[in-house]
């Protein structure tokens, strides 16, 4: 049995790139390239598997059909995180978290997925800007292959 940590840590020398499956409305796949990391939950403290978009595809898409498959991959070897998805962010306000919580959360998860930065306040105002959002990702099944 792969455990999250386990997934995610195949990706973690290529800064946790990941492939990010969502379903359209009209049942076919959109995949994109996300950078993902494991992180606890800021409400409940359970962990998760936590990307950053901004992508209005897959926002729309997770928004209307949160359950997705997040797939980890170095060389043949791989790993599959499937989920349902909860969104965080200016367009998709949490009960739980405010403006300060959720700059915080974006934070975070750039740093769980392998980030680094030298000016914060220039990320802040990037991610505020581009109306960033979080996906916190509880996983239902995680399986490998290779």
């Amino acid at each position: 049995m792969t455990t999250l940590h386990e997934a995610a840590a195949l990706a973690a020398a290529d800064h946790g790139l990941a492939v990010v499956a969502t379903l359209r409305a009209d049942q076919t796949i959109q995949a994109s390239l996300v950078n993902a990391g494991v992180l606890a939950h800021p409400d409940t403290g359970i962990e998760v598997l936590a990307f950053v978009t901004y992508g209005r595809v897959k926002l729309a898409n997770l928004r209307a059909r949160p359950q997705l498959a997040v797939t980890f991959r170095q060389g043949w070897r791989w790993a599959t995180v499937e989920g349902t998805a909860e969104l965080v962010g200016p367009d998709d306000p949490q009960p739980w978290s405010d403006d300060d919580g959720l700059r915080r959360l974006l934070r975070d998860v750039f740093t769980a997925a392998g980030g680094t930065h030298d000016d914060w306040d220039a990320y802040d105002r990037t991610m505020i800007e581009q109306r960033r959002t979080a996906g916190l990702v509880t996983p239902g099944r995680i399986y490998t292959g290779g």
